[in-house]
């Protein structure tokens, strides 16, 4: 069973930046694909980001050019560098497992971006 633990979140002003991480449980992290979502009240869980097991990336387009996607396999995490965050980036974070037979999700980490 795979648990998954994010962290990082928190209350940033406009323009401010976070840090999420994502620590999961179990010894064959490095192999399968890591994403991060968002989930705003009232509306659907969207990818943020995504990192496969050979470390390509893709990302949503209204987080092209702030936020990074990385993976320390060694330490079983994946992170999620926020730059220049924007009111509209507030949302519930929450970092996903795709492994072979099934997803495995976190519990997700708040932020909010406000002045």
């Amino acid at each position: 069973q795979v648990q998954l633990v994010e962290s990082g979140g928190g209350l940033v002003q406009p323009g401010g930046s976070l840090r999420l991480s994502c620590t999961a449980s179990g010894s064959t992290f490095g192999i399968y694909p890591m994403g991060w979502y968002r989930q705003a009240p009232g509306e659907q869980r969207d990818l943020v980001a995504r990192i496969t097991s050979g470390t390509s990336t893709n990302y949503a387009d209204s987080v092209k050019g702030r936020f990074t996607i990385s993976r320390d396999n060694a330490k079983n995490t994946v992170y999620l560098q926020m730059n220049t965050l924007k009111p509209e980036d507030t949302a519930v974070y929450y970092c996903k497992l795709e492994a072979r037979l099934r997803d495995y999700w976190g519990q997700g980490t708040q932020v909010t971006v406000s002045s």
